[in-house]
């Protein structure tokens, strides 16, 4: 029995391994693949990520919408890894083309690549936000699920950190356009066989206890519950938090710091150091209530950020930043993609509505959003500090990475604060699970019925 859970737990969490080959890699190093190596500027490059974001994001609604009203077999989400799996791998490889174009022809292709590369994103991603509800109705082992998802990304995206640079230096040996080329088609490759491991390991058992049927946008709309735009501006917040914090930690370390040599342990130990908070993460939710573990984790990541900024001289104090701040951020991370099942469960229990679809296109559509938002603010920061790649920086230049890298991160981190203040879901939790436990019984008392007519 524990062995099926564990089975299940790590082919659901391979899932987000696989996004997290190519998410991680482009909140980390696009924005300096499009500067340093692509040649556009930074600001071009920030507002072409927040134009294909904000297009992809109304590519998460349909997506959404089409998997609520997905029926087969194999579930509501299970089939879209299997179908998005070889054009997730086919964009990834696109998108880190440098074609021998003019400007204004390589900027179209950079717009069209990164597009498509975001929608190949949607179609594996968004069933995975809907699945959990799914897989069981056992609130504890839905955190199991979750943190399971987050260990694995995590791993996902240490490993993009680790690894990213010396095999672009490797496969490059001097060239970085084929170095970052053979790098992504490494990654896109892997991700394929990872998604169809997802898909032959987990399986969807528990129904909705309203069956998926027609309706319009509209009702489903009306399915969506105060819990669930808080969850909605959470993601945001978090998201804009990873995307500024990734992107902006190779120019503070390298400009700031002058410590280029320190970037690949970054990548590793700043993340990694958030594992052990994922490991206490089901064990604090089920003493705790998820608002407070979610607090928590802003004041640890609000910590560590201070600690960076006043010990920035120190290599010892750097390393108790990070460490701080991968406890903090991962703390975040984790219960905030915890929440989800609840939120899912609340619109069923609330408006009888199954519309986790409608949830994750939405949580998609915020998270797409924020990303876009997030690498255009940096574009725009550093623009204004006067940011000149591959050059000694200006003083006003390093203040403007530094204000990027500790200080728009830090008041991310108090409106995630103010936000989860305002979350209520923790004290319903106990009344929705006898509810809909009694309307899945009656769901099944039907089915069975009607078998046995049939028969």
């Amino acid at each position: 029995m524990q062995m099926n859970r564990w089975k299940k737990r790590i082919g659901y969490g391979a899932g987000d391994f696989a996004c997290n080959l190519v998410f991680s890699t482009m909140a980390s190093y696009l924005l300096f693949f499009y500067t340093d190596v692509f040649g556009i500027t930074a600001t071009v490059a920030g507002t072409l990520m927040l134009v294909t974001k904000i297009i992809d994001a109304f590519a998460d609604t349909g997506m959404g919408l089409l998997v609520d009203r997905t029926r087969t077999r194999w579930g509501q989400g299970r089939p879209y890894f299997i179908i998005g799996a070889i054009p997730f791998a086919v964009f990834t490889i696109m998108t880190f083309i440098v074609p021998d174009f003019s400007m204004s022809g390589k900027i179209l292709w950079a717009y069209i690549t990164y597009c498509l590369l975001n929608i190949a994103y949607t179609v594996v991603n968004i069933p995975l936000n809907t699945i959990v509800p799914r897989l069981t109705s056992d609130n504890h082992e839905r955190n199991w699920l979750v943190s399971t998802r987050m260990i694995c990304a995590l791993i996902g995206t240490a490993l993009v950190m680790t690894i990213t640079t010396p095999l672009v230096t490797f496969f490059g040996q001097g060239d970085t356009q084929k170095g970052y080329l053979i790098t992504m088609t490494i990654y896109g490759i892997a991700a394929v066989f990872v998604f169809v491991f997802t898909f032959m390991n987990t399986k969807e058992v528990v129904p909705p206890t309203v069956q998926p049927g027609k309706s319009s946008f509209k009702d489903d709309f009306k399915g969506l519950t105060g819990p669930a735009v808080i969850f909605f501006i959470l993601n945001f917040l978090y998201f804009g938090l990873f995307v500024i914090r990734n992107t902006t930690v190779i120019y503070y370390f390298t400009y700031n710091l002058g410590r280029t040599d320190w970037l690949t342990f970054v990548g590793l130990f700043g993340i990694l150091s958030g594992l052990p908070m994922l490991l206490l993460l089901p064990w604090l939710q089920k003493k705790m209530p998820k608002k407070n573990v979610l607090l928590l984790s802003t004041v640890i990541y609000i910590v560590g950020d201070l600690v960076i900024y006043f010990g920035k001289s120190s290599p010892v104090l750097l390393i108790a930043g990070l460490t701080i701040t991968g406890l903090g951020i991962y703390g975040i991370f984790g219960t905030t993609f915890a929440i989800q099942p609840d939120v899912i469960d609340y619109s069923e229990y609330k408006n009888n509505r199954s519309i986790a679809g409608m949830i994750a296109a939405f949580q998609g559509f915020s998270v797409k959003v924020s990303l876009g938002l997030g690498s255009a603010l940096v574009g725009v920061i550093l623009k204004m500090g006067g940011y000149v790649p591959n050059t000694t920086q200006t003083a006003k230049a390093l203040s403007y990475i530094e204000i990027s890298f500790i200080w728009v991160p830090l008041a991310i981190c108090l409106l995630i604060g103010i936000t989860i203040w305002f979350y209520k879901l923790d004290d319903k939790r106990a009344e929705m699970d006898v509810e809909l436990d009694r309307r899945r019984a009656l769901v099944n008392q039907k089915v069975e019925s009607h078998n046995a007519v049939n028969l």
